[in-house]
C-alpha cells in the first residue's frame, strides 16, 4: 500500500513537471504548412508570411531567445534553413504573424537563410518530393546577446545558439507539392 502511494505521488509530480516545461505553440502551424507560410519563388506561389509563435515556461537563467526553422529533408545534404532569429529579449514570449522584417522585437536580428536573404523564407520543397518536415524551434539562451550580424551564415548562427542553450522547444509541420 505504501509503495503504491509513493509511486502514485511520484507519477503526479512527474506529470506536473512535464506540464510546466518549456514549450512552443503556434496558432498558424497546426501540423501542415498553410499557403501563408509557403515561399513565393522557386516555383512556389505562397504568401511567405512568418507564423505566430508563442513559448512559455522558459527556464531560470534565460537571458534571451532564438528561433530557427529548419527543413532536414531538403535535398542538399545538409538541410535548409528557413528562418534564424536571435537576440530576442528575455521578456518576449510571442512573435506575431507576419512580424518578419516588419515588427520583430527591438534588438532581435534576423540573419541570412539558405535562400540567401534575411527574414522568414517559407516552405518550398522540390516538386514531386514527398512532404518535407519543417521544424520550428525556440531556444532559451544563457546569454543576452550573440555577437553576430544580419549577414551571419546559418551554420555559424546555429553554432552560437547551441553554445548557449538552456532549453529548447519545437513543433513540426509538413509540406509537399
Amino acid at each position: 500500500m505504501i509503495k503504491k502511494f509513493f509511486f502514485t505521488m511520484l507519477l503526479i509530480v512527474t506529470v506536473n513537471v512535464q506540464a510546466e516545461g518549456f514549450y512552443l505553440s503556434s496558432s498558424d502551424i497546426q501540423g501542415q504548412i498553410a499557403n501563408e507560410q509557403v515561399y513565393n519563388s522557386f516555383g512556389c506561389t505562397g504568401k511567405n508570411i512568418s507564423p505566430q509563435l508563442q513559448w512559455r515556461n522558459a527556464p531560470a537563467g534565460t537571458q534571451s531567445f532564438a528561433i530557427t526553422v529548419y527543413d532536414p529533408d531538403a535535398p542538399t545534404g545538409s538541410g535548409w534553413w528557413h528562418w534564424l532569429v536571435f537576440n530576442i529579449d528575455q521578456s518576449i514570449d510571442t512573435i506575431k504573424t507576419g512580424a518578419s522584417n516588419q515588427t520583430m522585437p527591438v534588438g532581435s536580428i534576423e540573419s541570412i537563410t539558405s535562400y540567401g536573404s534575411s527574414g522568414f523564407g517559407g516552405a518550398c520543397p522540390p516538386e514531386g518530393d514527398s512532404a518535407h518536415r519543417y521544424i520550428f524551434t525556440v531556444y532559451a539562451l544563457d546569454t543576452e546577446k550573440i555577437e553576430l550580424g544580419i549577414d551571419a551564415r546559418p551554420e555559424l548562427v546555429g553554432f552560437y545558439i547551441n553554445s548557449h542553450v538552456l532549453a529548447k522547444a519545437s513543433i513540426m509541420a509538413y509540406h509537399g507539392r
